[in-house]
């Protein structure tokens, strides 16, 4: 057996729980020719029978919430009210999906100027490659999972090395819910099956949840292989304050949605840009609920307490970036701990003063931290929201609606909101530009990604 790669580490202890052997050359082989196999046969389920089963996955999901939620804060860190309710979600896009699904994926006639009948239909492409993180281990899966299914896709299934407890969860709901063999396959791969994997012939796409690093391996894998990707990647997403009447109210909107999955969160608002005139009491708002806060079991979710990062490699991570910048002359009003480890605990932090030579500026801070950046018009916080390499989300608040429109209406993201932090729902589609990467999942762009738009001619 190859050496387990594949381990539990409970951040909130730094203890390992358990460990999984990586897969086998052969596994991975088989794998590969299960999904194929599948794929010659599901294609061809009347959609509304896919339909019936993928509804049914939803419904595991939402039954077993709660077991799931442990399984996640265990591997993760999640703390447990957001995890059960990351379950439920699951339920929403599994169901989603069954339901407008068959809409989604019908036939449609196009204008003929020859005289014939032309129809664009929607068929699925066969076996896909999934390459899920850590921060959500439920729902990115879903939202791949549950669109491609309802295709007639077949899904290769690789997980973050760090959660094999919810991917092996994952698949026996798939396999509980009627999911054929072979249509759902997960391997415990390494990063050199991976290749492999993309590789082959019988892969058609491969779609990627992570960094900007991981995205740049295997997008140039895909690109090599002429294989279609979607990659969701890093973000630093601006929270655009204009004015506001209730600042405190605002502040509990910027700090609850920054502290959500403990920071770690890809369309998290990472940069809070806010008009001078509230600046103060914005930061010294925020500041009050950073104060004091103090380690806790993320199973428990004691007020007044935290959880922890996925990782102590996580929390060494964030806090260097946090160094960097305070010995550049940033200012840190709370938080900012690093604490004992082998655990892996950071205060949730406020940071402001951030300036161009300092690493905050640029990189993703993926943890609890709210920069905060002043401004005195409307033009310097769009230019401000805009500086980043990143582009995925970005949300604009303001009393008036068409003021805040205006400057939304200017921010360069893959998804704007106007006076909400973010839209949620598996309606909504999601995805970015620029770094950020490229393509949609979720809401009805979710089913336009791994397809075959197939031009249907009959003539005169």
């Amino acid at each position: 057996m190859s050496a387990p790669t594949y381990k539990v580490l409970n951040p909130a202890t730094g203890d390992v729980v358990e460990e999984f052997d990586a897969a086998t050359d052969e596994q991975v082989e088989q794998a590969l020719a299960a999904a194929q196999s599948a794929y010659e046969s599901w294609q061809d389920v009347d959609i509304n029978e896919r339909a019936k089963i993928v509804s049914k996955v939803g419904a595991l999901f939402a039954e077993r919430a709660d077991e799931l939620g442990k399984i996640m804060t265990t591997e993760m860190g999640k703390p447990l009210s957001e995890a059960v309710g990351e379950a439920q979600f699951c339920q929403e896009i599994f169901e989603y999906f069954a339901t407008e699904g068959p809409t989604l994926a019908a036939d449609q006639e196009i204008k003929s100027f020859s005289g014939g009948k032309a129809v664009v239909q929607k068929r699925p492409v066969g076996p896909l490659l999934g390459i899920m993180p850590w921060n959500f281990p439920l729902y990115q899966v879903a939202r791949f999972a549950a669109p491609n299914l309802m295709l007639g896709n077949t899904i290769i299934l690789k997980h973050a090395e760090s959660c094999p407890r919810s991917a092996l969860a994952i698949q026996e709901i798939m396999d509980e819910a009627g999911v054929p063999a072979g249509v759902y396959n997960n391997v415990f791969a390494t990063h050199d099956q991976i290749s492999t994997i993309i590789a082959d012939s019988r892969i058609q796409g491969v779609s990627l949840t992570g960094s900007e690093r991981a995205g740049a391996i295997i997008g140039e894998q895909a690109g090599r292989n002429l294989k279609k990707a979607v990659l969701e990647l890093g973000g630093s997403d601006p929270f655009v304050v204009l004015d506001s009447d209730d600042v405190p109210g605002i502040v509990d909107t910027a700090w609850g949605y920054r502290i959500d999955n403990t920071g770690q969160a890809c369309n998290s608002n990472k940069r809070m840009i806010v008009m001078e005139d509230i600046y103060d009491e914005f930061v010294a708002e925020l500041t009050k609920r950073a104060e004091g806060l103090k380690p806790g079991d993320p199973m428990e979710e004691a007020e007044g307490t935290f959880a922890p990062l996925s990782s102590r490699k996580a929390a060494e991570s964030l806090h260097e970036q946090v160094q960097d910048a305070v010995s550049k002359g940033a200012t840190l009003h709370a938080g900012g701990v690093l604490h004992d480890g082998p655990s892996a605990y950071y205060s949730p932090a406020v940071l402001t003063g951030i300036t161009k030579d300092m690493r905050a500026y640029y990189e993703e801070l993926f943890g609890p931290v709210a920069v905060v950046y002043k401004v005195s018009s409307d033009e310097e916080a769009t230019e401000l929201a805009n500086d980043t390499i990143y582009g995925l989300g970005g949300s604009v608040h303001s009393t008036d609606v068409e003021r805040a429109s205006k400057v939304a209406q200017k921010l360069q993201s893959g998804m704007t909101n106007v006076n909400v932090a973010s839209a949620e729902g598996a309606e909504m589609p999601f995805g970015g530009v620029k770094r950020s990467g490229f393509g949609r999942e979720l809401g009805p762009l979710g089913m336009d990604e791994f397809v075959n738009k197939r031009l249907f001619y009959v003539g005169e």
